[in-house]
């Protein structure tokens, strides 16, 4: 309460009675002009507009349709000579966009016919708020087709949204129109009940004279009367609104503009609401937001049946709304509200966009409320989604919501990867097993299907994924080897003397394997952040031979082996450094026990060690590159697994691919390795002499050699190619075979073209190794490498690639390697330069015969590239270069079209040549020495290999 002078109470007094007096001269004024335009009223048939503003009279609200039609054109041609006219059509003698504004107000006293040709050249006005403001007097004249056409194109072509969001509104009025005279309007697209004959009427919108009126840029401007409907017959929102002395109390509104308030207000008015809302403390009416913004609402609630509550927008700070409660008499005969004014709002409501926002005196920055609360709908207004199961097996969510559901059109989804799918059964069958069928329902040992355990969902959070791979590969193979006896010391059989024995042999494998990769990231979609793999294997192999000193030295071992292996062969922690371009190129930093095959066809470097690798992309993934610094752990002998020992070699790779070489679909490779292989004595676990190869001077000795390398891969059109070349260099500190020192100079190079023709792919190739001419100089010339395992002229199906060929304590070639390198074993053996090389010429076919079955076929010719060295190996002279013929056939068979399961077998001859014959042929002691006919028997492997995956 605020004390007043008893001096000034009388000034006080008589200035309220002046105001009171003024205010109701005002209101006769205004009641009385009504009267005598509803007398006037002409009748033309046409649909009655909304009220208007007469920019003539500011402090007086006039409706156009009282206005005299023939005064009004008679007015216009006065008022707009002949040059403003012009000026309207070009739009060019009106520079300010203002002034152009004001133009419209002009027109928009006038009638249609006056109005609507100039109105529609406005229309194209450069200025979209001068376009905005012709879309609220265009609202008010009936349409036309010239009008109907233009409005079309600025609703889809404009280009200001607010403008197309009007063009729409207007389109919607349009619609919304009786056709006739005294057809019914139509129901209102927001879900209200149609309003009546008598609503329709246009009415004066009454001031209060105790309301609040918020002026920006000291321009006063009044707010015209809403015309709304009659509120649905449906419960909807409880307001609490200021009432007198500052108090709060609780109103149930019918529809009314949104509740304009202070921001502390409003504030008071959401918590409240929402309180009330949530009680069902009262009926409840509903809030009619701007125009287009009820537009928009009624496109959004058509089809449901609860009401919406509706908010003023966040941040927007309107005036004052005239309380009501439910038995106040708030409306008058034509269902329109009296409302206070607003300073800062046009004349027209049309240019409050949807959120209620002023588009022609917008501030440029939001405003935000400094105490504005969350809000919180009533849980029976919520939408509650179903509950639907992600497909697959998904596993439980460790995902915490972290924001609840304020809004009834946003539902918020924390688990972004376990999305629920309406269970569906296409076919009526009941998801079959090995069925093409969508929508399948997942168990956790499905593989086939969306699964935690293979990553397909994140095991925790948003981004950690866990992917279990376990393995089984089982190989049963039948061999026939040259295979030497042992007849000083014991045979097999009695008195058995010839050199080669029974060169039969059974070989048997299994490898269980249990993958565990523990992997952040968006999965296949970038880089994984960091990375952590764990992979124990499990081996059992059997041997069974038909001669004795094969499975072991000692011939009290027997003619049979069988060995059970256990390795931790994958270990390793992966971590990316840094991402280098927005194309996901990235490095990152491996270490740990890890594969890696250092070029395309694993000629020089293919093997699982520890290691520490940098690797990454350049270029959107167009170029790539790895660093890689191994230190061999030593390998068991009969499974290849590693072991805990230290093997005393360290290996040093780089390379750099560039994707789309000169042609696209090519890709060039040029690498560098290095191999430092220490001095060691090593038995191998059958106790065999692998290091130093039992050879000439069995010395420990150490090698370091390098590699320059040069590869090629892909296609160059519908031809394929894939080609690597190769320099050695380096030096051997003792070679056996040599018995001194050596400078390494060796080469090599591959190269193989393919072209397909529908089913089948034509191949030939082509290896070369060079071989050593002379043992006895300082060089060696004859190539070989680190730990290959060539993929190359038929690979794992070629006889000479898989078997191990021996010869006086070492081999001819090692099982899985291409090089006829004279070491004792690959896997556990030093790189020995001095070997007569190899020259091989392939041809084969390939044939896709259905999607799940393919057969290989090859045939290889072999020659030595020199065969001094074998010539003073074995202290036989003339031994010929011709190795033969390698034959061979292979099938692989996927029953259910992936690599879960897949079976292959293959069969592989080598036909012997006169050099092999050299070496390994058996003479006919009945005939005499000169007559000898030394043959050796052809060789086979046979193979079946079964590859279960989960």
């Amino acid at each position: 309460m605020v004390a007043v002078p008893s001096g000034n109470r009388r000034s006080v007094l008589v200035g309220v009675a002046a105001a009171g007096i003024v205010a109701a001269a005002l209101c006769a004024l205004r009641f009385a002009a009504r009267a005598d335009e509803e007398e006037v009223a002409p009748d033309d048939g046409r649909p009655t507009p909304t009220a208007v503003a007469n920019p003539d009279a500011s402090e007086q609200w006039i409706d156009a349709q009282t206005l005299d039609r023939s005064a009004v054109k008679e007015r216009v041609r006065k008022e707009l000579t002949s040059k403003e006219v012009r000026d309207f059509a070009s739009s060019q003698g009106i520079n300010d966009p203002r002034a152009r504004l004001r133009r419209v107000q002009q027109i928009e006293s006038a009638s249609e016919s006056a109005s609507g040709a100039l109105l529609l050249v406005l229309s194209f006005d450069r200025s979209s708020e001068v376009r905005a403001a012709v879309m609220q007097v265009v609202r008010r004249i009936p349409p036309d087709a010239d009008w109907r056409q233009r409005i079309d194109e600025m609703r889809s072509s404009d280009p200001s949204e607010i403008v197309r969001g009007y063009a729409a509104l207007v389109q919607t009025d349009w619609d919304a129109k009786p056709t006739a005279p005294g057809a019914k309007p139509r129901r209102e697209s927001a879900g209200m009940p149609s309003v009546t004959a008598k609503q329709a009427a246009p009415r004066l919108v009454d001031r209060e004279a105790g309301a609040k009126s918020i002026a920006r840029s000291g321009d006063e401007l009044e707010m015209p009367g809403r015309q709304i409907s009659e509120p649905a017959e449906e419960p909807g929102d409880v307001r609490f609104l200021p009432g007198a002395g500052g108090a709060f109390v609780p109103s149930v509104l019918k529809p009314v503009a949104p509740y304009w308030g202070t921001k502390s207000e409003r504030a008071e008015s959401d918590r409240l609401s929402s309180r009330a809302a949530s009680n069902n403390a009262a009926e409840a009416g509903h809030l009619l937001p701007s125009p287009l913004a009820a537009d928009r609402a009624a496109r959004r609630q058509r089809g449901r049946n609860t009401p919406q509550p509706l908010r003023a927008p966040f941040g927007f700070d309107p005036g004052p709304i005239q309380q009501m409660s439910a038995s106040d008499d708030a409306f008058d005969d034509a269902g329109v509200v009296r409302i206070a004014d607003r300073a800062d709002m046009d004349e027209d409501s049309s240019t409050l966009d949807d959120d209620g926002a002023d588009l022609l005196n917008r501030p440029l920055e939001p405003e935000f409320p400094d105490d504005e609360p969350p809000a919180v709908l009533p849980v029976d207004m919520l939408i509650t989604m179903p509950f639907e199961a992600p497909l697959g097996f998904s596993g439980p969510s460790s995902i915490r919501p972290t924001e609840r559901q304020t809004s009834g059109h946003f539902v918020p989804v924390p688990d972004r990867w376990r999305n629920g799918f309406t269970p569906w059964d296409r076919y009526d069958k009941g998801h079959p097993f090995n069925d093409d069928y969508p929508y399948v329902e997942g168990h956790w040992w499905d593989p086939y299907n969306q699964n935690i355990l293979k990553g397909d969902y994140p095991i925790y959070g948003q981004h950690t994924f866990l992917n279990i791979t376990a393995s089984e590969v089982m190989i049963n193979e039948f061999r026939k080897l040259p295979t030497a006896t042992t007849p000083f010391e014991s045979t097999a059989r009695p008195f058995q003397e010839e050199f080669f024995g029974k060169p039969n042999q059974y070989f048997f494998t299994n490898f269980l394997t249990v993958k565990f990769d523990l992997s952040h990231g968006n999965t296949a979609f970038k880089p994984a952040d960091w990375r952590i793999r764990i992979t124990p294997v499990f081996n059992s192999n059997f041997l069974r031979a038909e001669e004795l000193a094969v499975v072991n030295p000692d011939v009290r071992k027997g003619k049979k082996r069988a060995r059970d292996d256990f390795a931790l062969q994958e270990y390793f922690v992966e971590r990316k450094l840094a991402d280098l371009s927005p194309d996901y190129d990235f490095v990152s930093l491996r270490v740990g026990s890890q594969p890696f095959v250092s070029d395309f066809r694993g000629f020089i470097f293919a093997d699982t060690n520890r290691a520490i690798r940098l690797f990454g992309t350049l270029n959107a993934n167009r170029d790539q590159f790895n660093l890689a610094a191994f230190d061999q752990a030593e390998k068991e002998t009969n499974s290849g697994l590693n072991t805990t020992g230290d093997r005393h070699q360290q290996v040093f790779i780089a390379n750099y691919y560039r994707q789309d070489f000169l042609f696209p679909g090519y890709t060039q490779q040029a690498s560098v390795h290095y191999n430092h292989d220490q001095p060691s004595f090593k038995f191998d676990r059958n106790d065999f002499l692998v290091r130093p190869d039992p050879a000439g001077v069995a010395l420990p000795h150490e090698v370091n050699v390098m590699y320059l390398g040069l590869a090629g891969d892909g296609h160059m059109g519908r031809y394929n190619i894939s080609h690597a070349f190769y320099w050695a260099m380096g030096q051997d500190s003792l070679n056996p075979i040599a018995g001194r020192e050596q400078d390494i100079d060796a080469k090599m190079a591959a190269v193989e073209l393919s072209y397909d023709r529908d089913w089948v792919r034509f191949r030939a190739s082509y290896f070369y190794a060079s071989g050593d001419t002379d043992v006895n100089d300082k060089y060696a010339r004859g190539f070989d490498t680190i730990f290959d395992n060539a993929n190359f002229a038929g690979g794992q199906f070629s006889f000479w690639q898989r078997q191990n060929v021996p010869l006086f304590g070492v081999n001819l070639v090692n099982r899985g390697s291409i090089v006829p390198d004279l070491r004792s074993s690959k896997i556990q053996g030093q790189s020995n330069f001095v070997n007569p090389g190899l020259q091989l010429l392939n041809v084969g076919m390939d044939f896709e015969v259905t999607p799940k079955l393919k057969f290989i076929t090859n045939a290889n010719h072999l020659w030595f590239d020199s065969t001094r060295v074998l010539e003073q190996f074995t202290f036989q002279n003339n031994i010929r270069s011709e190795i033969g013929f390698d034959l061979s056939v292979g099938t692989e068979y996927r029953p259910f079209l992936n690599d879960n399961v897949v079976l292959t077998g293959g069969f592989a001859a080598l036909i012997p040549g006169r050099g092999f014959d050299d070496l390994y042929g058996i003479g006919d002691p009945l005939r005499p020495f000169g007559d000898q006919k030394i043959e050796s028997p052809t060789l086979y492997s046979a193979f079946v290999e079964m590859a279960l995956v989960y």
